[in-house]
């Protein structure tokens, strides 16, 4: 019976070959992400200041933990 149960336990199911992606599927995505993580890395580090793109510090007051969490300097 414990040998039963030990190679029950040792086997693996089967895995089927994946076929790869196309990297036409795969690009626009890619891009997509890309540009969202530039927005995102520019309101967390640069939107303050003379390079704001809205007025008043309520963006800042948004991302001000993470500005500390990344390392950029705030005050």
């Amino acid at each position: 019976m414990a040998e039963a149960v030990a190679s029950a336990a040792v086997s693996a199911p089967a895995l089927s070959p994946s076929a790869p992606l196309p990297v036409r599927a795969v690009l626009p995505w890619a891009l997509f992400v890309g540009l969202l993580m530039l927005v995102a890395l520019y309101f967390v580090g640069a939107e303050q200041g003379a390079t704001a793109v809205f007025s008043g510090e309520g963006v800042h007051e948004w991302v001000h933990d993470g500005r500390h969490l990344l390392g950029f300097p705030c005050h």
